[in-house]
C-alpha cells in the first residue's frame, strides 16, 4: 500500500515558508526561485486538500491548518536531518539509543556509570528522557526503557536488574535527641507518601507484622527525588531505596531511623520491544547495563530471588 506522504521537496518549501511567512524569504534561503516555492507549496495545498497559506496582496499568512502542520513538519525534518548528520559522522557505525527511563534512578544510579560506557562505546550515544509511567513502544520513537514496576509490558522484553530495597530516612533534626526509632516510634511522625503508591507504608508496616489504623500524615510526592529533598528539610520520614540516597546518607543530611530493610513488590527492569532484539547497539548497552546491575547487588548484598 503506497504511503500518503507528500515529497521532501514540497514539504522543505513549506516549511521555510512557514518559518519565514514569505515565499521570496524561503526562495533565498533554499536557493530556489520564488516562483519554484510557490509551486511547491500549491502542490503540497493540492496534496492535502486544503489551503495551508492566505494569500494577499501584502503577502501571505498560515491558515490555521497551516500553522498546525507547519509545527509538525518542522520537527519531523529537523529529526531527518539530525538522524542524517549522525548517520554521516558515524559512517554508518554505533548508533544512537533512545532511552526512557525513571528520573531518580537514572540521575542517582545509571548516570554516574554511564560516563565509562560511553568511553568504551564511542560510537554509541545514549539520550535519556524521564517517563514515569508506562507507555506502548510503537508509540514512541523509545529503543528502551528503565521502569520500576513488574515485567508485564506488551510486547517487550524484560530484564531484572535489581529488586526494589526500601529503608525509611529522615533528617537527623527530625528526631534528635534521638537517633534510632522503634516501629512504632515512626507514627508519631508524618509519614512522607509516594502519590503513586499510597499503600507502600503500610506495607513496610506489615513487614514488621503491625497492621496501621487510620489514615497517615505527611505530604505527597511523585518522585523519590522530591521525597528526599522533603525528607531533608524536616517535613516527615520517607520510604526511600538507599541507592537514590547514598550521598545524603553519606553526607549525613539523612539518618535511617529504622534499622529494616523492605523489598517491595517492585524491581526495576531495563525493557526493549522484541523487534529490537537484533540491535547491536542495543545489545551492547543491555549487556553492560546488566553487569553494572549485577556488580551493585553483590557490593550491596542483595539478590534477585
Amino acid at each position: 500500500m503506497r504511503r500518503k506522504i507528500p515529497s521532501t521537496w514540497a514539504l522543505t518549501a513549506f516549511e521555510a515558508a512557514a518559518r519565514h511567512q514569505s515565499f521570496t524569504k524561503a526562495a533565498s534561503e533554499l536557493a530556489l526561485t520564488q516562483s519554484a516555492v510557490c509551486r511547491q507549496v500549491a502542490a503540497l495545498e493540492e496534496f492535502l486538500g486544503l489551503p495551508l497559506f492566505h494569500r494577499t496582496k501584502r503577502g501571505v499568512a498560515l491558515t490555521e491548518a497551516g500553522l498546525a502542520y507547519s509545527r509538525q513538519v518542522a520537527i519531523r525534518l529537523n529529526a531527518v536531518e539530525r538522524d542524517t548528520l549522525e548517520l554521516m559522522a558515524r559512517r554508518g557505525l554505533g548508533g544512537t539509543l533512545e532511552l526512557a527511563v525513571v528520573p531518580t534512578f537514572a540521575t542517582k544510579w545509571l548516570m554516574p556509570r554511564l560516563a565509562l560506557f560511553q568511553k568504551n562505546n564511542p560510537d554509541i550515544a545514549v539520550n535519556l528522557t524521564p517517563r514515569v509511567r508506562p507507555f506502548l513502544f510503537n508509540e514512541t520513537e523509545f529503543d528502551a526503557a528503565i521502569h520500576c514496576g513488574d515485567a508485564n509490558w506488551p510486547g517487550a522484553e524484560a530484564r531484572c536488574l535489581m529488586r526494589e530495597n526500601m529503608v525509611p530516612v529522615c533528617s537527623p533534626r527530625l528526631i534528635a535527641p534521638h537517633t534510632q526509632l522503634t516501629p512504632a516510634q515512626l507514627r508519631h511522625y508524618p509519614l512522607l507518601q509516594q502519590s503513586t503508591r499510597p499503600y507502600v507504608w503500610r506495607q513496610w508496616f506489615a513487614s514488621l507484622g503491625m497492621e496501621v489504623e487510620g489514615d497517615m500524615s505527611g505530604s505527597r510526592h511523585e518522585l523519590f527525588s522530591m521525597l528526599g529533598q522533603a525528607a531533608i528539610h524536616e517535613m516527615g520520614i520517607a520510604l526511600i531505596p538507599p541507592f537514590l540516597i547514598e550521598d545524603e546518607l553519606r553526607q549525613g543530611l539523612l539518618t535511617v531511623p529504622v534499622i529494616h530493610p523492605f523489598v517491595s513488590d517492585r524491581s526495576y527492569y531495563f525493557m526493549y520491544p522484541e523487534r529490537k532484539s537484533e540491535s547491536a547497539a542495543l545489545g551492547y548497552f543491555r549487556n553492560w547495563l546488566e553487569a553494572e546491575a549485577l556488580a551493585y547487588r553483590r557490593e550491596a548484598g542483595l539478590d534477585l530471588a
